[in-house]
C-alpha cells in the first residue's frame, strides 16, 4: 500500500510555513510520519528554519528537494511560495544521498550519490528510478545526468530538473535533511516491483532554416554559420517582424528558443544574455558542430504536451492507477506564458484524473527513460508517475 499527501504554503514566516506544510500532511497521512517527502520551496525562504520547522513537524524519514521558480498542486498554483509531497508505502523503498562540488568534479559527485543507491546492491526490485535535483547555475547538467547513468550501469531511470531561484538567476540550492547545498545535486532513490512512469514533451516546433553551430564553449553559444549568433538571431527577429531588443531581450528570447537535433526530436535551450562580443549565454550547453533551429510554439501546443508527457506516463503503469504525480516544467514557460500557464496545470489535471500532483518550475528538466526522448532539457514538460 502507498498513501501520498500534497500541500503548500505562502506564509512568510518560512517557521510557519513548515509548520502547516507538515501538519497538513501528516494529518493526510493519518498521522503516518512520511517514509520520503520532497519539498520545493521560493528562494524568499530561510532554508534552515524551513526544512527544521518542516522535520519537526512529521518528521520524515528521508526528506529531500531544491529551490524553485513557481510552486503549484492539484489545488493551487503560486509563487514565492513552498510545496510538497510526502509519501508512505509499504512497497516502495527510498533512500537519498548529495554530490557535492558539481562545477569542478561532477564524476565525484555522482559517485557521492550512486554510493548510496541500494538498487545496484540488491537485486530484488524490478524498477530503479531517482528523482534528481541539481544546482542548475553549478552547470554541466547534462554531462552530469550521463555520468549517473554511467555509474548505475544504466539500470536507473532518472527524472527531476534544476534548482530555481525565482528566476533571480543568482543562487540555486538543494535540499536533504535540514541542510540547504550550493553547488551539489541530491537524488531520491526510489526501489520497486511495480513501474514509475515518466513522460516528456515540449510542443515546440522548428520556425527556421536548419544551421550549424560553428563555435560554442559549453552554454555560451558563439557563433552560427560562421556568423556571430546575435546577427543570425537579429537576422530571424527581422524576417518574423518580431522586436529583439539587445539591451532586454528576454522578452523575445522566451518566444524563440534554440532546438537541437537530435535522432528522437529537439532537445530545447533558452537563450538568456546577448554579451558585448555578439555570442549568447543560454541556459545549458550546446555543442559544436550540433545542427540547431529557432523554435516556436503556442500557449495550446504547451498544455498539450503536458497532457502527452502525462500519457506517455500513465501508459508505463501497465495498467495501473497513479497514487501521486510529480510535474516539472521550465520556469521560462512560466514567463512566457503568464497566467496562461494555468492552462497548462489544467490540462495536467484533467489527463490525471483526479489524481493529486505537486511540482514546480525548475532552470532545466531531467528526464533520462530507455524509449524516450532523454537528457537535460529546457521548456519541456516532465510527469513522473508513482503506482
Amino acid at each position: 500500500m502507498t498513501l501520498s499527501a500534497v500541500a503548500i504554503a505562502s506564509d512568510e514566516s518560512p517557521v510557519i510555513a513548515g509548520q502547516k506544510l507538515g501538519a497538513e500532511i501528516l494529518g493526510k497521512l493519518d498521522g503516518k510520519a512520511p517514509h520520503a517527502m520532497l519539498v520545493f520551496a521560493s528562494a524568499r525562504y530561510d532554508y534552515q528554519e524551513l526544512l527544521a520547522s518542516i522535520q519537526q513537524s512529521c518528521e520524515p524519514e528521508i526528506l529531500v528537494g531544491c529551490s524553485s521558480a513557481g510552486e503549484f498542486t492539484d489545488g493551487a498554483q503560486k509563487e514565492g511560495a513552498v510545496c510538497a509531497v510526502g509519501i508512505w508505502s509499504s512497497h516502495l523503498r527510498f533512500s537519498a544521498s548529495v554530490g557535492r562540488n558539481l562545477r569542478n568534479s561532477l564524476h565525484t559527485a555522482a559517485d557521492e550519490i550512486v554510493a548510496n543507491f541500494q538498487g545496484l546492491r540488491q537485486p530484488n526490485y524490478r524498477y530503479h528510478t531517482a528523482i534528481v535535483m541539481t544546482d542548475a547555475l553549478a552547470g554541466y547538467t547534462d554531462d552530469f545526468i550521463q555520468a549517473l547513468m554511467l555509474k548505475t550501469q544504466g539500470k536507473y531511470q532518472l527524472v527531476g530538473g534544476g534548482a530555481g531561484d525565482d528566476a533571480k538567476f543568482s543562487q540555486t540550492q538543494v535540499f536533504l535533511g535540514t541542510k540547504a547545498y550550493k553547488d551539489a545535486a541530491v537524488a531520491l532513490e526510489i526501489l520497486s516491483n511495480e513501474p514509475i512512469g515518466i513522460g516528456v514533451k515540449h510542443g515546440w516546433e522548428t520556425a527556421s532554416e536548419a544551421m550549424r553551430v560553428t563555435e560554442a564553449e559549453g552554454s555560451c553559444l558563439i557563433s552560427v554559420n560562421g556568423m556571430p549568433a546575435i546577427e543570425v538571431f537579429q537576422d530571424f527577429a527581422e524576417s518574423t517582424q518580431q522586436m529583439l531588443d539587445r539591451e532586454d531581450p528576454l522578452s523575445f528570447f522566451l518566444h524563440n528558443v534554440i532546438g537541437i537535433e537530435s535522432l528522437n526530436g529537439y532537445k530545447l535551450r533558452v537563450p538568456l544574455i546577448i554579451n558585448p562580443d555578439g555570442s549568447i549565454s543560454c541556459a545549458s550547453n550546446i555543442p559544436v558542430d550540433s545542427t540547431i533551429y529557432i523554435m516556436r510554439t503556442t500557449v495550446e501546443s504547451a498544455a498539450e504536451a503536458a497532457s502527452q508527457a502525462t500519457e506517455m506516463a500513465m501508459a508505463q503503469l501497465n495498467g495501473k492507477e497513479p497514487k501521486v504525480a510529480i510535474f516539472f516544467d521550465c520556469v521560462a514557460t512560466r514567463l512566457r506564458m503568464g497566467i496562461d500557464f494555468g492552462m497548462e496545470l489544467k490540462a495536467l489535471s484533467q489527463s490525471l484524473k483526479g489524481t493529486e500532483f505537486v511540482g514546480c518550475n525548475t532552470y532545466g528538466q531531467i528526464a533520462r527513460v530507455d524509449g524516450q526522448f532523454s537528457g537535460f532539457h529546457n521548456c519541456t514538460a516532465v510527469t513522473c508517475l508513482l503506482p
